[in-house]
């Protein structure tokens, strides 16, 4: 692990890192903040933490340089882990087209049966296993305190690796999530490659699917603004209230007036993510 950035930020440091991931057989970027309170006193000391997942085209570095959220997360004493959004590098296959909605940016947080994906897309087993192995090595954190949250597609990724993994989380948030890929455009085309044309196979990677099949219900809560124009024919929000409806799950799922697809939604509202989060995790 090779760090590749340091700043201080609001009494606590915003760290970057490069590593050589096995998982996805390429070297992957991450960004983590540690608040004040890692520490406290002079002692270092763990503190809970919040896996961050980003959409289509981002990188780490996005929600670190736009969310305005390590304010409150040195306020709350959370540690947030921002990994890239898929794997990078010589060698790793992009969309045929250079399509922005596959490939390089949009790893999906699946994992990848079909070739060429396969030898790469393990996002799935990069965000569940191999990154918090590393994270718990390196970092003062505790990580049977951990919450996950994520946007649009990384939204998608947050709500079914949450959903499928509930002893791992005791919280989950999203902005403006994918909530059917098997529903809309953006899932069919990334799912149909990286998975192939099996659509029981696809189930698995989509939260209204998992909703309907879940044992344990976490503390959820998921934003969705209504001037975003992915609403309709992308994300699927009424598809997810209706899962969660017919399946008695209690998520809170809240429709913000005049909001749209942005950072700018995401900055008004992460505060109140964040000490979701904190409140499970405290």
């Amino acid at each position: 692990m090779k760090e590749i950035g340091a700043n201080k930020c609001f009494g606590g440091q915003q760290l970057r890192f490069s590593h050589a991931s096995e998982v996805l057989d390429c070297d992957m970027s991450f960004s983590i903040y540690l608040p004040p309170q890692v520490e406290a006193g002079g002692v270092a000391q763990q503190v809970p933490l919040v896996y961050w997942l980003s959409g289509l085209t981002c990188t780490d570095e996005n929600f670190v340089t736009k969310a305005g959220a390590q304010r409150y997360a040195a306020e709350l004493g959370l540690a947030i882990v921002a990994p890239d959004t898929s794997p990078r590098g010589e060698g790793v296959p992009d969309d045929p087209e250079g399509a922005y909605d596959f490939g390089l940016g949009a790893g999906f947080y699946v994992n990848a049966t079909q070739q060429p994906w396969a030898g790469h897309y393990r996002m799935y087993d990069y965000i569940l296993d191999e990154l918090p192995a590393l994270i718990a090595k390196e970092f003062p954190v505790d990580c049977a305190r951990a919450g996950i949250s994520g946007h649009s597609m990384g939204g998608h990724g947050a709500l079914t690796i949450a959903l499928k993994n509930p002893q791992r989380f005791k919280s989950v948030t999203a902005f403006s999530p994918i909530c059917s890929p098997l529903n809309c455009p953006w899932g069919e085309k990334a799912l149909g490659r990286y998975l192939g044309p099996d659509r029981g196979a696809w189930e698995q990677y989509d939260a209204c699917a998992l909703v309907a099949k879940s044992a344990v219900q976490l503390p959820v809560l998921v934003d969705q603004g209504t001037a975003d124009t992915f609403l309709a024919e992308q994300l699927k929000t009424p598809l997810l209230e209706k899962a969660c409806l017919d399946a008695r799950y209690p998520m809170t799922i809240r429709m913000q007036d005049g909001y749209d697809h942005s950072y700018f939604f995401i900055s008004s509202f992460i505060g109140e993510h964040l000490a979701f989060h904190a409140g499970c995790l405290y």
